[in-house]
């Protein structure tokens, strides 16, 4: 009867049992309750993440448009002519197109996409008055309901295992008296009787609670399959609730996808089958033998023959008279009829190089260190293309640094004083007046009144 007592499941060593972390446990369906809470949340995740990428498209749209039209202009002003020069300006093109396309995304992802995460969400969570979701109570009271029999059973269990411990633990102490006792002299037979009676009772103490111990561990195993049942069922329900969640930003997703890839695009494939064809189509040939009719020697000449003095013919135009600059590119800078000699035509003028012109904006689009300054193609000199009077003019000071590229425009570094002699033409360029008397033209956007 000892041994078969000390062979008991009791080890005073063993603290209680560890709780595990399955679902099986009590309250460990917390988990799949809270998913769906998370699944709102997801929804609003995905919301915000569509509308940040919506605002990237709107500002690259933006950056692409703001670029085209600055350098549309500038290549149209330029010095650049004929079949490059379209073929350039169509670069411009397909960038204006292009900004369209990522403007059609940012309006797919707000008004298709966005609206339909938002729809989904409303029509699949509802908010009660508590703040909770319906969803979420259903949830939390099936796996209540499914678990609270075998909860109760779970704890009269619990309940009778620590009754069986604790017998269990009075057994052994009254052994251990008793065995004391019988190797001390001083014990009388009284003494040892008495410890002995209470080990007798200990042992009944300990058969009747392991009989209950295990009656309540025989019920709780009954009322398992049970509850095991309850509690798929009710778990089934919430693995349905999230397929539907699953499956719909999947669907979603692939949509984000479908408005994002532009290859897939006809619209953007015909962008650059257009770009690439005239760029193709664009011949040096042709625009030299342009340039060779316009600008050089196929051009007409009024070769100089002996002409009778006219004192009605003398005249001349100023340069605020002077013919804009037009397709065949011909500029008259010049006329006189009496026997001085005609100024040749200055050439047609075009405007600041871009690279020269616009050092400080550049910044704006590039992180890489920007190249050293060109420095001057040449210096000006020769003689001065101008004669008007020195005493008028305005005063204004330079914003950047320029280098005259031809003799008849100043050369002058930001700071500079000079003075503005005409208003701007229709090319963009002043006529000024140095503080050393040198006159020129000079590009009017880079100085300001003072």
């Amino acid at each position: 009867m000892k041994e078969s007592c000390m062979s008991g499941s009791y080890d005073e060593t063993a603290g209680p049992d560890e709780a595990t972390d399955s679902f099986w446990e009590v309250g460990n369906y917390k988990r799949t309750v809270k998913r769906i809470d998370d699944g709102h949340r997801l929804c609003n995740d995905l919301m915000s993440c569509i509308q940040e990428r919506a605002k990237i498209e709107k500002a690259y749209a933006q950056q692409l448009t703001d670029w085209s039209k600055r350098w549309r202009q500038l290549v149209e002003k330029g010095p650049q002519y004929g079949t490059v020069e379209r073929a350039w300006i169509a670069m411009m093109l397909e960038t204006e197109k292009v900004s369209e396309l990522h403007q059609d995304i940012k309006n797919n992802l707000l008004n298709e996409d966005l609206e339909k995460v938002k729809n989904w969400q409303k029509d699949s969570y509802h908010k009660q008055m508590m703040g909770s979701f319906k969803e979420t109570k259903e949830a939390e009271e099936g796996f209540k309901k499914a678990q609270k029999p075998w909860a109760k059973k779970l704890k009269e269990l619990e309940i009778a295992k620590k009754a069986y411990h604790m017998a269990c633990k009075e057994e052994k102490l009254a052994l251990t008296r008793e065995a004391n006792s019988k190797g001390e002299t001083s014990a009388t037979v009284e003494q040892q009787k008495k410890l002995q009676e209470k080990l007798d009772k200990c042992k009944n103490d300990v058969q009747k609670a392991k009989e209950k111990y295990e009656k309540a561990l025989d019920e709780l195993g009954k009322c398992t399959p049970q509850y095991m049942e309850n509690m798929e069922t009710v778990f089934d329900q919430c693995q349905q609730f999230e397929e539907k969640r699953l499956a719909f930003i999947r669907e979603v997703l692939l949509d984000i996808k479908r408005h994002l890839n532009l290859t897939e695009n006809q619209s953007y494939a015909t962008v650059y089958r257009e770009l690439e064809r005239t760029i193709i189509s664009a011949s040096a040939q042709e625009d030299l033998k342009w340039f060779s009719n316009n600008h050089g020697p196929g051009m007409h000449m009024n070769w100089p023959q002996f002409e009778e003095y006219n004192p009605d013919l003398t005249h001349a135009i100023s340069k605020k008279e002077k013919v804009k600059k037009n397709h065949d590119g011909v500029t008259l800078t010049h006329v006189s009829a009496v026997g001085d000699q005609a100024t040749p035509p200055t050439r047609e003028r075009g405007s600041v190089s871009s690279y020269e012109k616009n050092q400080a904006y550049s910044a704006e689009w590039s992180d890489d260190e920007q190249p050293a300054a060109q420095s001057a193609a040449e210096t000006n000199g020769g003689s001065n293309p101008f004669e008007e009077e020195m005493s008028k003019g305005v005063r204004v000071r330079a914003l950047y640094d320029y280098d005259g590229q031809e003799q008849d425009e100043l050369s002058f570094r930001a700071g500079d004083e000079l003075t503005k002699l005409e208003d701007e033409d229709g090319q963009g360029w002043c006529k000024g007046r140095l503080d050393s008397g040198q006159l020129g033209l000079y590009p009017a956007n880079y100085v300001e009144p003072i």
